[in-house]
């Protein structure tokens, strides 16, 4: 599939079969998003793989956006390993993991597994769940599974603005 068609295509799905991923599967979107740019390719992400009936049901006491997936992977950043911008001490952790959760993203819908991206998380429960240490920042939670035989995108997916709306040449107009 042409990267294009790949892009235009995938959606966020909210209704799975029960399925658990196959290791395979999962090795293969991880090594997407093992080879995603980062800042310096200092590689800050950490991915928590949730992929039993024990860690799903831990995982939906943290949000109620679980849309009953069989796996879920938290995608996170090290904050003490991010590049750092010197003109205003920016970080880049939270860049890195979004690119890092898009290359699965992508990866995993070239393989027939559609996934939901969602920040609708309590982190603090997360932490705590999950065991997650201070200095790792949970960013994007990637809910997945096989789509169900009537998923389909919401209405909104194939609505978008008029691309002289979003993009500006020579001089940012507002």
């Amino acid at each position: 599939m042409e990267f294009f068609q790949l892009a235009a295509e995938r959606y966020s799905v909210r209704k799975f079969t029960g399925q658990h991923l196959e290791q395979e599967v999962i090795d293969k979107i991880l090594a997407a998003g093992h080879v995603a740019p980062t800042g310096c390719n200092y590689q800050p992400q950490r991915i928590l793989v949730l992929n039993s009936d024990e860690s799903i049901a831990k995982l939906k006491t943290c949000t109620k956006c679980h849309f009953n997936a069989p796996t879920a992977m938290l995608i996170c950043y090290n904050q003490d390993e991010c590049w750092t911008r010197k003109y205003d001490g920016a970080s880049c952790g939270m860049v890195d993991a979004s690119i890092v959760t898009t290359h699965m993203m992508l990866q995993a819908w070239e393989l027939g597994v559609g996934t939901t991206w969602v920040m609708h998380f309590d982190p603090f429960a997360m932490r705590e769940t999950c065991h997650i240490p201070e200095n790792i920042e949970p960013v994007a939670l990637l809910v997945m599974g096989y789509p169900a035989p009537d998923a389909k995108p919401l209405d909104l997916h194939s609505q978008f603005r008029p691309l002289k709306e979003v993009v500006n040449y020579e001089d940012f107009i507002g």
